[in-house]
């Protein structure tokens, strides 16, 4: 059984490897998040939309998707599941029917200032084990990655123009 001589070897090189940690570490952040956000019922990729959407009232289905890095389907996934909630309302720009808008809702606006400290708590959680200088560094090194990359990513990631609560 030559396989299981290989075996060790291969999961060592496999648990190593950049993929598998980043993947690991996203499936981590994103348990770490949904725990703290538990009784708001909110995902990393929902708050992130109605973090974006505060901030870009109106903003259209695919900018939005290019404002977090999806795909249309996700986003589109993200955004059922906020409308059913009664967290976004979703309509037909006049100037051209085949673009829809998002927008908050009031509720919306509340269920995303209720989740502030939380998801401030499961951020400062999820970089717990790192001291300061560490946790700059690895958020250094995660935007050098991502930045270099980008144009290797299945979905475009691009930054909404400045906004008012940008000032």
């Amino acid at each position: 059984m030559p396989q299981n001589d290989i075996a060790p070897q291969s999961l060592s090189r496999l648990y190593a490897r950049p993929g598998f940690l980043l993947r690991r570490a996203h499936q981590i952040s994103a348990a770490v998040f949904e725990d703290e956000c538990r009784e708001l019922a909110l995902t990393p990729a929902q708050f992130g939309a109605l973090t974006v959407l505060k901030a870009h009232p109106g903003l259209g289905q695919s900018s939005l998707a290019r404002a977090l890095g999806f795909d249309k389907v996700t986003v589109l996934r993200v955004l059922r599941g906020l409308e059913t909630r009664g967290l976004v309302v979703r309509s037909m720009t006049p100037q051209n029917k085949r673009n829809i808008s998002v927008a908050l809702t009031e509720v919306g606006t509340q269920v995303l200032a209720q989740a502030q400290k939380p998801a401030e708590k499961a951020y400062k959680r999820l970089l717990a084990p790192l001291d300061q200088a560490q946790q700059a560094q690895l958020l250094e090194l995660l935007q050098l990655l991502t930045g270099e990359l980008e144009d290797d990513a299945r979905a475009a990631f691009v930054r909404p123009p400045a906004s008012r609560e940008a000032a």
